[in-house]
């Protein structure tokens, strides 16, 4: 009884766990640019392929560390001599007639045997094994430099796809105020109140605005497919988005153009060190390859030889041997010599590459930094920019209402304004996609 409730209570808090991502994954759920993220972790296929070779290194470990226990073995082999060696009885003084001859063993010989061998010391064996096992962090961290890649791909695909849908809010915002305005407009033309002119300039300007947003809607959908690309969700999987730029902003708010920099927050620049751990390691191995290798072993042979036929008699002649071996590589032709300094060029070139990247990433932090402060200040012109593109249009309608005012200067002041909340939807777009990189570039 207590087994099947713990599983009805397992089995609804793993339904309760699982349906955020089943959602996510049938795309019945909008999703947020964390969700997005969370599905790229859980489903990229370069996620899989990161894991499968950190499954890989720890059976590499295991390998290595099988090759260093005990190593037993069975083995059994019949014999049957066609022809047995043997001597004449005279030659060891046994009297015989004839050429008879004294043989040293029957025609069949059948012989199991077991044996056991443990290696004792190997310089190769136990820098082989702290390689494996440095190769497993460093596939580790190669799945962590592939996350914060996916997060940056996923980021990156996903702020555009807002920019376009804030965009076509504008948009719909603005063509639903201009078709009030033109029925507005040809009523007052029927009513004889205002020109023909008037109502043509508003219709323009509205068709205008319309093939606009069809543009933009296009675009929107190539983006999301980016998105989804980036994802590593089907093409043909449909989904809504649930963020947007403001909440974005907020969500960000607490990066810092001053932030200090960490190298080893960056998983790339701790996967290049691992790298150079591993170079060094090779090239240890190949420096001292003179070093011995020492070996035990142990073998158990219960042999039995004897005939078939009229003398059935078979004789157990057993051995046991017990030993160890020492092997010392004294000169191999310079073979090892040349992989030692292969490795030590490798090793050099990792140097090299941790250099560079450490510039490369000064570089990108301090890239961010500007853009950040540049979009900081951007930002807060455009706010301006807006207000005042607000009011100019609020008094140019009061005024074209109010009959003292053309279609033209209504127009132009709608034009205005929309190109002044497109610039500040650029602006935090800029603003946003520059905290988004500084933060990228500090590893955090």
């Amino acid at each position: 009884m207590f087994r099947k409730r713990f599983r009805f209570l397992f089995g609804i808090g793993f339904s309760l766990t699982a349906l955020p991502t089943l959602l996510l994954a049938q795309g019945q759920a909008p999703l947020r640019l964390n969700d997005c993220i969370q599905y790229a972790l859980d489903n990229h296929p370069q996620i899989k392929v990161a894991r499968l070779q950190i499954a890989d290194a720890e059976w590499q470990v295991k390998e290595n560390i099988g090759m260093g226990l005990p190593q037993i073995g069975l083995g059994v082999g019949y014999q049957y001599f066609l022809q047995r060696p043997g001597i004449p009885a005279s030659a060891i003084g046994i009297p015989a007639p004839g050429d008879e001859k004294i043989f040293f063993n029957a025609f069949h010989s059948l012989a199991p045997s077991i044996s056991v061998s443990q290696l004792l010391f190997s310089h190769s064996y136990l820098t082989s094994l702290k390689a494996a096992r440095t190769y497993r962090q460093y596939v580790q961290l190669q799945l962590e430099d592939t996350q914060k890649k996916l997060r940056d791909q996923v980021t990156e695909a996903y702020l555009p796809a807002l920019l376009l849908e804030e965009s076509l809010r504008i948009l719909d915002y603005d063509i639903g105020n201009l078709e009030q305005q033109l029925r507005e407009t040809q009523a007052t033309v029927k009513a004889g109140f205002a020109e023909q002119l008037d109502a043509d300039r508003l219709q323009l300007a509205l068709s205008t605005l319309r093939t606009e947003r069809d543009n933009l809607s296009r675009q929107h959908d190539i983006v999301l497919d980016a998105l989804k690309m980036a994802m590593g969700m089907p093409i043909a999987q449909p989904i809504t988005l649930a963020d947007n730029l403001d909440a974005l902003l907020q969500q960000y708010a607490s990066v810092d153009a001053t932030g200090t920099l960490n190298f080893n927050n960056r998983p790339d620049y701790t996967t290049l060190l691992k790298g150079r751990e591993l170079s060094a390691l090779q090239a240890d191995l190949f420096k001292k390859y003179w070093m011995p290798t020492l070996a035990g072993f142990f073998q158990y042979q219960p042999g039995w030889q004897g005939a078939f036929g009229n003398d059935t008699r078979w004789f157990f002649i057993p051995s046991a041997i017990v030993g160890v071996s020492l092997s010392i590589n004294l000169w191999d032709g310079g073979s090892s010599r040349a992989r030692y300094e292969r490795a030590m060029i490798s090793h050099r070139t990792v140097e090299a590459q941790r250099e560079m990247l450490e510039q490369a990433i000064i570089l990108e932090v301090e890239t961010a930094r500007r853009q950040l402060l540049d979009a900081v200040e951007r930002i807060q012109n455009q706010q301006k920019n807006l207000e005042l593109a607000r009011r100019v249009y609020e008094a140019t309608q009061t005024k074209y209402k109010a009959g003292v005012g053309s279609s033209f200067e209504l127009i132009s002041a709608e034009q205005r304004l929309y190109s002044a909340q497109k610039a500040l939807i650029q602006a935090q777009f800029d603003l946003l996609k520059a905290k988004v990189a500084l933060k990228s570039a500090l590893g955090q």
